[in-house]
């Protein structure tokens, strides 16, 4: 089958690689008809991971049930699923408390797998062809038949979930302000999903004009923090208070204010002096134990300078972590349906499997109104 390909730093290609196959009773193979990339793997793409030459990239998937394993008793072929990026078992101790992006069972030594991710376990990525899903019963959302819909109901593969998990760590309530730091598609997500839950209003800090035209256009407030420090611009608009809430939709990689070069604990350090006392921070932005491409040696050990002196002095409360996506996707898969909800907004391109390599390329140089491409490797 066809599928996309990392050859190394800041290259990916279509190759022919092995196709996959039913390895377990509880398994299905999904044709796959919509796939995304998301920022997570240009963290991959850009060589600032262990990710070595020949993985098989994608963990946004959307397809249909092509074969099932014997064990398998809720889906039949034809079905039209969504998988969450989390590969879960379902029945370890994290599952069982809804902590499925960390099952414990799938990824030996490590908690938590997903698909076509570094360190994340053997499950080959979904910007292909066809993709192998692994104790299908529970990793399979099944949705309306046909293709209505089927930019929104991909984004439940990840984004649109954890922009609603970074609302979860922060703990948003209908009434609060929020702040969001990043109008990537995780950052529009949390601004969304902050709407959603009844915010009163929401700021959303980012510097590309093109993404804080979107934030703006879906009703948040957008901060452009090359005009000044974020936090004042803030404050200067909420009686000097600062917000209830904020979320941290950037991580690691941030930009340092003013200067072409990256700060990874900014954004962190920001979101301390925005958020007033007591409120409460929710961190789904990626942060990494180790990074080879960090500005600094502790920053390559994963370790960062983070004003805790201040978080504590101000009370605040903190969350982090990948998002649990079965916790949140079944409901947001009703929202969609019932038109409650419409994620794709944030879909700036639709692409064959074929113009992979140029979607990355353009994607991870913010260009040409590149927020979110959806690859379509075959026919709904």
């Amino acid at each position: 089958m066809r599928a996309v390909v990392y050859k190394g730093p800041f290259e990916v290609a279509i190759e022919q690689v092995e196709d996959p196959r039913i390895q377990h009773p509880n398994d299905v193979l999904v044709r796959v008809t919509s796939t995304a990339i998301c920022g997570s793997d240009l963290h991959m793409y850009e060589g600032r991971t262990a990710a070595e030459p020949g993985i098989v990239f994608g963990h946004e998937n959307l397809g249909v049930v092509e074969e099932t394993g014997e064990g398998v008793t809720t889906l039949s072929k034809g079905d039209r699923v969504v998988m969450p990026f989390n590969v879960a078992c379902g029945f370890c101790k994290n599952c069982s408390a809804g902590f499925t992006g960390f099952c414990l069972t799938v990824n030996p030594g490590f908690a938590g797998g997903a698909y076509g991710y570094v360190a994340m376990g053997p499950y080959t990525g979904g910007q292909a062809e066809y993709v192998r899903v692994p104790y299908a019963d529970f990793n399979c959302l099944k949705l309306p038949e046909g293709t209505e819909k089927e930019t929104d109901f991909v984004l439940l593969a990840d984004i649109f979930p954890t922009g609603y998990h970074g609302n979860e760590l922060a703990d948003v309530r209908p009434g609060d302000t929020v702040a969001v730091y990043g109008a990537g598609p995780v950052g529009l997500m949390a601004a969304y999903s902050a709407m959603l839950r009844g915010a009163s209003k929401v700021f959303v800090v980012d510097r590309v004009a093109e993404r804080l035209q979107k934030a703006e256009e879906i009703g948040a407030v957008p901060i452009d923090f090359t005009q000044g420090n974020p936090a004042e611009q803030i404050k200067e608009q909420t009686g000097g208070e600062g917000t209830d809430k904020g979320i941290d939709a950037v991580g690691y990689q941030a930009q340092a204010q003013g200067e072409d070069r990256e700060e990874p604990a900014i954004v962190l350090n920001s979101l301390v002096e925005t958020v007033r006392a007591t409120g409460a921070l929710g961190i789904p932005g990626l942060y990494v134990p180790s990074d080879p491409g960090g500005p600094d040696e502790q920053a390559k050990k994963g370790m960062l300078m983070v004003s805790v002196g201040r978080l504590f002095e101000k009370g605040l409360r903190l969350g982090t972590g990948q998002c649990n996506v079965k916790r949140y996707n079944r409901h947001l898969r009703d929202m969609i349906i019932e038109d409650r909800a419409k994620p794709s907004f944030v879909v700036s391109h639709e692409l064959p499997l074929d113009e992979a390599s140029s979607a990355y390329e353009k994607f991870d140089k913010r260009v040409e109104g590149y927020t979110k491409v959806v690859l379509h490797p075959q026919a709904a």
